[in-house]
């Protein structure tokens, strides 16, 4: 006869969130890491910032050894139920629009830049003729 495993909501899991009451969700697995908590090689602290929410990526990325994982199987005690989880908003991602053409780009600030120190040099060549012909 198969046993049934045990259904935990996330918010269950996210009462037990004390040194001497911590529960970790990993992978959709809830596990009782009360026991384990002095023995962690990151410390307490890091499993209590674990409580509360989908810790797999937590777990992931702290790279756990084989042994580990293996040591998970100690302290699971059931799974999440996965329609207790909050749904993360979708993210929309938005097209940036494309540069112009380098080339183009440099004649433009060329343009832009050299049209006033321009106009006053000419400016100031027109004034300086007609102030020389009147002497």
């Amino acid at each position: 006869m198969p046993t049934l495993t045990k259904l935990y909501s996330m918010e269950e899991a996210a009462t037990h969130n004390k040194q001497d009451d911590c529960w970790v969700v990993i992978d959709g697995k809830v596990y009782d890491v009360t026991s384990y908590m002095d023995d962690h090689p990151g410390g307490d602290d890091v499993l209590l910032a674990a409580t509360g929410k989908d810790a797999t990526d937590d777990f992931e990325d702290a790279g756990h050894s084989k042994s580990a994982r293996k040591l998970l199987d100690k302290y699971f005690i059931g799974e999440l139920d996965e329609t207790t989880v909050p749904e993360m908003p979708e993210l929309k991602i938005y097209k940036k629009e494309q540069p112009k053409d380098f080339a183009q780009s440099c004649i433009d600030l060329t343009k832009q830049y050299w049209v006033v120190p321009v106009s006053i040099i000419t400016v100031s060549i027109a004034v300086s003729v007609l102030f020389s012909r009147k002497k």
